[in-house]
C-alpha cells in the first residue's frame, strides 16, 4: 500500500518541475524518497534553465508581457537557476520488486508518427507491446482519438490513462503575473511555459508498466542534429526538448533502476529522421498510417478527427508524407489543404533541423513545389553521434529493427567534428 502512496506522490509532483523560476517556496506535505527529491530537483534546474532560455528570452510565440522579458544585461547564468526552495515532510524508504520483462515493451503513444511506427516496428519484431495513451481532458484527445480506437480494437495490451493535467496547467497560466491575460486566445503550437511535458505522462503511467512488468519505455523521440551551441549566454539548455533526449532517457533509467523499478527508457526511432519516421510508416506499416494525426488543433466533423492543415506540424507531416510519395488526403487532409502546401510553406519557419528542411524542400522540388531546397543525403541515412543517438542506444534484442531500416534508408553516417562520415552498419543486425 505505501508503494502505491508513493506513486501517487510522484505523479502530482511532476507537473510542478515547469515552476520552478517563479515560485519561492514549494512545499510537499507528504514524504518522498531521497531519489524521489534528488529527481524532483535535478529535472527542475534543467527545465528552469530551458524555460528562461527557450521560453523568455528566445521565444517562438507572444505570451510573455513585455515588463517581464528579460533585458540582455539580464541574460546569465545566475537568473536562470530554479528559484523555489524545495520543502518536503519527511523521508520515506519505498522500494519495488516487481519482476520486469524485457521482452514487454511500453509505448507512450499519441497518435503520431513516431509512436504509430514505433508499434508497428515492435509488434514486427515480436515483442509484447502495449501502445499507452494519455487521456488529457482538454483538446490533445481529438490528436490521439483514431489510433486509440483502431488500437484499441486490435491490440489487447492498449491502455489509457485519464487526466486532468491540463486543468491544472491552465489555472496556473491564469495566475502567472508575466503571462498575457489573454493567452487563451493567443494561436501557437508551442506552450506558453511549460517543458517538462513527457515526464508526468510517465509517471502516471507508473503503475501500468509495474502491474504488467514491462521492461521498457518507448517514447517516439527522433534524430536531431546536435551540430549546434547547447549554450546561450553561457547557459545550458536542450532546445526546450530535455524529455526527449538521451540525457533524459539515461536519467529515468537509472532512477527507476535505483529504486528497484527495473525499467528502461529509449526509444527505437532515435536514429532516423522524420522523413524516414514516415517513409516506412507510410510504406510498410500503412493500416498505422491512416490512424495517424500530427496537428494539436484537430476538430471533429462527422465523427472524423480532421487536422487543422496550417499549424506548423501540419504543414511539415504533409511535407513528409509527398515527398515519400503519399497522400495526405487519407489521413484527413483536405484538398485545399495540399493546395496552399507550397504558399504556406513560403511564409512559414518549420520546427526541423536545417538540413532536414532543405532536403524534404529539394524532394518536393522534384514534385512540382517552387521551394527553396537544397539536398543532403545524409538526411536519408541512420544517424549516429554521442549526444542524441548513441550507438548502443537501442539494446541487443531489439536490434533487429536494422534490418527493417535498411530497406528504406541509403546507408548510415557518424557525426565526427561537425561532420557525417559513412559507416558500415551491418554488424548492428544482431
Amino acid at each position: 500500500m505505501e508503494n502505491i502512496r508513493n506513486l501517487a506522490r510522484l505523479m502530482v509532483s511532476m507537473p510542478l518541475i515547469n515552476y520552478g523560476l517563479f515560485a519561492d517556496e514549494m512545499h510537499f506535505n507528504f514524504p518522498l524518497t531521497e531519489e524521489d527529491k534528488r529527481y524532483i530537483k535535478d529535472n527542475m534546474d534543467i527545465i528552469s534553465r530551458d524555460i528562461f532560455v527557450n521560453k523568455l528570452c528566445r521565444r517562438r510565440a507572444d505570451f510573455i508581457k513585455k515588463e517581464y522579458i528579460p533585458r540582455e544585461e539580464d541574460i546569465k547564468p545566475e537568473n536562470a537557476e530554479t528559484r523555489a526552495r524545495l520543502i518536503f515532510s519527511g523521508t520515506s524508504t519505498e522500494r519495488y520488486s516487481t519482476v520486469f520483462r524485457d521482452d514487454r515493451a511500453a509505448i507512450l503513444s499519441s497518435g503520431g508518427k513516431e509512436s504509430l511506427l514505433t508499434y508497428g516496428l515492435l509488434k514486427e519484431l515480436g515483442k509484447d507491446v502495449y501502445p499507452v495513451f494519455f487521456n488529457e481532458s482538454g483538446g490533445h484527445w481529438r490528436t490521439a482519438l483514431p489510433a486509440y480506437r483502431g488500437l484499441s480494437g486490435t491490440e489487447k495490451n492498449t491502455k489509457k490513462v485519464w487526466s486532468n493535467i491540463d486543468r491544472f496547467y491552465l489555472f496556473m497560466l491564469d495566475h502567472l503575473k508575466i503571462i498575457r491575460e489573454d493567452h487563451r486566445k493567443i494561436r501557437a503550437d508551442t506552450y506558453p511555459i511549460r517543458l517538462f511535458i513527457f515526464g508526468p505522462y510517465i509517471f502516471s503511467m507508473l503503475p501500468i508498466f509495474i502491474k504488467y512488468g514491462i521492461g521498457n519505455i518507448l517514447l517516439g523521440s527522433e534524430y536531431d542534429d546536435p551540430r549546434t551551441d547547447y549554450s546561450y549566454h553561457g547557459i545550458k539548455h536542450y532546445f526546450g526538448i530535455y524529455d526527449q533526449s538521451v540525457d533524459f532517457d539515461r536519467y529515468n533509467t537509472y532512477y527507476f533502476n535505483s529504486k528497484g523499478i527495473g525499467i528502461r527508457q529509449w526509444s527505437i526511432v532515435r536514429p532516423i529522421t522524420g522523413l524516414i519516421v514516415e517513409r516506412i510508416l507510410i510504406k510498410r506499416y500503412h493500416d498505422l498510417y491512416r490512424y495517424q494525426r500530427s496537428c494539436h488543433s484537430c476538430h471533429i466533423e462527422n465523427g472524423e478527427v480532421i487536422p487543422c492543415g496550417v499549424c506548423t506540424k501540419c504543414l511539415g507531416v504533409m511535407s513528409f508524407i509527398i515527398a515519400n510519395d503519399g497522400d495526405p488526403r487519407e489521413i484527413n487532409y483536405r484538398d485545399t489543404h495540399i493546395m496552399k502546401l507550397e504558399e504556406n510553406l513560403s511564409k512559414t519557419q518549420l520546427r526541423l533541423d536545417p538540413d532536414e528542411r532543405e532536403h524534404t524542400f529539394f524532394l518536393l522540388n522534384r514534385k512540382g513545389f517552387k521551394l527553396d531546397g537544397r539536398e543532403n543525403p545524409h538526411v536519408e541515412m541512420l544517424h549516429f553521434d554521442e549526444r542524441n543517438s548513441p550507438m548502443d542506444h537501442i539494446p541487443k534484442g531489439y536490434r533487429g529493427v536494422f534490418s527493417i531500416y535498411r530497406e528504406y534508408v541509403k546507408g548510415a553516417v557518424i557525426l565526427k567534428g561537425s561532420d557525417f562520415v559513412p559507416i558500415d552498419f551491418s554488424w548492428m543486425q544482431q
